[in-house]
């Protein structure tokens, strides 16, 4: 139960203090049908995204072909550096709004500007229109980032929170799989016209994104986010609620639980965020900045191009991409899936600095390799596969980082700025540097991108292993007081 400090005349005063142990409720629970739902629910976002994600890398030959296109190796990297850069607005200025209106409301909003505006890209008739189109499906994938992330985060019980926060992040490889799949039918030349193939593509990201819209419709509000913004009695009912689906009706106890005192608000103004990030945890702040921009350089600049590189320089038919990109999705998958319990056991901070790490000096070998021309096509998969197996679970622990060590009164515009700055950083240019480095033709000039996100990986791993926070199995308040805790 909630006790009031104040007279119930001022329940909805922002400005009220309440003690309450709703976050000693939630991460007492056992797991239970509830948190696999909510994991089905919000994890198929990361699904969406890596559908998305292939489907873009799978359809450049196409859009190369395309009579009404006819993108050059640069156009294709121009494309993907639009959808990144939307990812980048969108997560800024939903995570923004995700704090301040709730966890619920916005990823109903971020998922519609998605659906519309990845079913608008299968209209497109030019360079302009597709740029324009991937750039607002970026936009409605990054706000996704910040409103799962946040939501998901508040929900799951502190002791698996590391492996759960892998495991979705992972499961966007699951969305490339599937991605791999639809673009071997839609893009053969033979059951479809490859002037529509491409477009179809599209179209399926569109029916994907309708059916998760419907299976969110159950899921709660965050108690976490209730709790603060003056909507205790909300909160209440929510826990009150979820404690009765995973015990079936019986009565939890709540004697002994820890309990808080915080002052409500319902807006966090930017100049404290401001000071959170730089003045009170500049150490988090330097890891954040260092594992997202790695990890978004080493992805976006390798699977953007990975079917150019097969085209290009395997003489791969483009309609054959999905069978190699089927093994490298299973990797990224397996990746988080089975190390992702190391996070929670050995801890962030040895798991986190070992991946980056691992991901970096592999990058480094193969690429060597790539450069010598020893590599088949097979060869460079099962390479990339390996590598990708580590840093998959590198790059899910870095969404995992930014999410979890910084106050819930600011946890989505937190991994906004994150996600913002660090594909910013490495995203934006990865895909586009990329590009040029393949028209070039030559082996050695890829290879210094390979060094490049390279050297970034392992220099980010450095970084982690000196400075990451050891968060494992510790509750959300212990990691990072909130703003509005008074004792």
């Amino acid at each position: 139960m909630v006790q009031r400090s104040a007279s119930s005349s001022a329940f909805a005063d922002a400005a009220a203090v309440v003690e309450t142990d709703i976050p000693a409720r939630l991460d007492r629970l056992p797991w239970s049908r509830f948190h696999t739902l909510v994991v089905a629910a919000l994890g198929v976002t990361w699904i969406l995204d890596g559908l998305e994600v292939t489907l873009a890398g799978s359809v450049a030959g196409a859009l190369k072909a395309s009579p009404m296109l006819r993108f050059s190796n640069a156009d294709v990297g121009i494309a993907a550096s639009a959808y990144v850069a939307g990812a980048v607005f969108g997560a800024l200025f939903f995570g923004w709004l995700t704090d301040r209106l709730g966890r619920k409301k916005l990823f109903f909003i971020t998922l519609s500007v998605y659906l519309a505006a990845t079913a608008a890209t299968a209209l497109s008739w030019n360079l302009a229109s597709f740029a324009v189109f991937r750039f607002l499906t970026g936009a409605g994938i990054g706000g996704e980032y910040a409103a799962i992330n946040s939501t998901i985060q508040e929900l799951i019980p502190a002791r698996v929170r590391g492996w759960t926060e892998l495991a979705i992040n992972g499961s966007s490889w699951i969305g490339a799989a599937l991605g791999a799949l639809a673009a071997i039918v839609v893009l053969d030349a033979s059951l479809i016209d490859p002037e529509y193939g491409w477009r179809l593509a599209f179209l399926l990201g569109a029916a994907l994104a309708l059916v998760i819209f419907l299976m969110r419709l159950w899921l709660p509000e965050s108690p976490r986010w209730l709790m603060t913004h003056g909507r205790v009695a909300e909160a209440e009912q929510v826990v009150a609620g979820i404690e009765r689906r995973v015990t079936h009706e019986e009565r939890l106890s709540t004697a002994g639980l820890p309990r808080v005192r915080l002052r409500m608000r319902h807006r966090t103004p930017l100049i404290e965020v401001a000071n959170v990030l730089v003045q009170r945890y500049p150490r988090r702040t330097l890891v954040g900045l260092a594992l997202m921009a790695a990890q978004a350089f080493f992805y976006n600049a390798i699977f953007f191009t990975y079917a150019l590189v097969l085209t290009d320089f395997y003489g791969i038919p483009s309609g054959d991409v999905g069978w190699y990109i089927l093994p490298f999705a299973a990797g990224n998958f397996l990746g988080p899936l089975l190390l992702g319990r190391l996070f929670d056991v050995i801890g962030r901070r040895t798991m986190i600095a070992f991946t980056y790490i691992v991901s970096g000096v592999l990058l480094a070998v193969s690429g060597s390799l790539f450069e010598q021309g020893v590599l088949s096509a097979a060869h460079q998969t099962l390479a990339w596969t390996i590598i990708f197996f580590f840093a998959s679970a590198a790059a899910s622990s870095a969404y995992l980082t930014v999410s979890e060590t910084f106050p819930l009164e600011m946890r989505a515009l937190a991994i906004a700025i994150f996600y913002a700055i660090g594909t910013g950083i490495g995203g934006m240019a990865g895909p586009w540097l990329f590009g040029v480095l393949i028209d070039t033709g030559s082996r050695t000039s890829l290879f210094g991108g390979y060094l490049l996100g390279s050297v970034l990986m392992i220099a980010a791993g450095l970084i982690a292993a000196f400075f990451a926070v050891a968060a494992e199995r510790k509750p959300l308040e212990q990691v990072a007081r909130p703003l509005t805790f008074l004792d």
